[in-house]
């Protein structure tokens, strides 16, 4: 496999966001709304939350990418969500999708399913749970957080087969895959867990980042290492969880070019059978 540097990837990346700002359209839950549209502005990019079906399919039009988060799900939004992805298709937007919950409850299941059916997502981001609960693997969710799942690196594998596109599970340690590909990324900190709302911010920098990266497995790598990178930073400078939710903003606010390229900690490994090359700086 050619050498593939996803620090520099990220870093250019983040560069043409800032340069471009698109927007990124989202369809997401109020618990969360807030903080997405905020770590959007903070990376460069402009949010927009628009969810009536009414203006959906109108907002779609000027985005850089559609972002579709079934935290605080009803049965409207399900109609928004699918007319705006169908939209998106339709105009060659990208489809981020954030599965919240999924396997919960009949709703949650049965939303995604229609969502899947009905558009074609470029990138599915979730927890471990919620991949393997899509991928048909062994999972337990309680509410909508992931209790245990077996095998986070084959639901990102599973999940990304069945749609074609790529596939993002974050925990502990984040994996990225699409058909050919695996990234392990291993940036981050345990205050992103400690807090409501950081995995639907990854997923709206998933969005961000996809909106100026045409290949889908590196826009979900790259932000994902970003989001990773802000994070331990954002520890270093944080008492507790409530401190770090405000630094976390300020860290992506002022991520750079050389902190991602001295603190990105991510391999890949090509699953066609060549080995992978380690991407940016010293593992830990």
């Amino acid at each position: 496999m050619t050498e593939l540097d996803l620090a520099a990837v990220t870093a250019d990346a983040l560069a043409e966001i800032r340069a471009r700002r698109p927007l990124i359209h989202q369809i997401t839950n109020y618990v969360v709304m807030n903080d997405t549209a905020n770590i959007t502005l903070h990376i460069g990019a402009s949010p927009v939350m628009a969810h009536a079906l009414e203006e959906v399919r109108e907002m779609v039009g000027h985005a850089g990418c559609l972002v579709l988060n079934i935290g605080t799900l009803e049965p409207a939004w399900i109609e928004a969500m699918v007319a705006a992805g169908q939209e998106a298709n339709n105009a060659g937007v990208p489809v981020v999708l954030d599965p919240v919950g999924v396997g919960a409850t009949r709703l949650r299941s049965a939303a995604v399913e229609r969502i899947l059916g009905a558009v074609h997502v470029d990138v599915v981001r979730g927890n471990a749970a919620e991949l393997s609960a899509i991928a048909g693997l062994a999972a337990e969710i309680r509410g909508v957080d992931a209790v245990s799942a077996d095998a986070p690196a084959e639901a990102a594998r599973a999940v990304a087969r069945r749609t074609g596109g790529a596939a993002v599970v974050s925990g502990a340690l984040d994996y990225v895959a699409d058909g050919h590909r695996l990234a392990t990324i291993a940036n981050g900190h345990p205050l992103m867990g400690a807090i409501t709302g950081s995995g639907c911010m990854a997923s709206a920098l998933v969005g961000a980042f996809r909106a100026v990266l045409a290949d889908s497995f590196l826009a979900g790598a790259a932000a994902m290492i970003a989001f990773g990178i802000a994070g331990e930073v954002a520890a270093e400078r944080s008492a507790g969880p409530g401190t770090f939710r405000q630094q976390l903003m300020d860290a992506v606010y002022a991520l750079d070019s050389e902190t991602i390229r001295t603190r990105a900690r991510a391999t890949v490994r090509d699953l066609d059978g060549s080995s992978g090359a380690e991407a940016g700086g010293a593992r830990a």
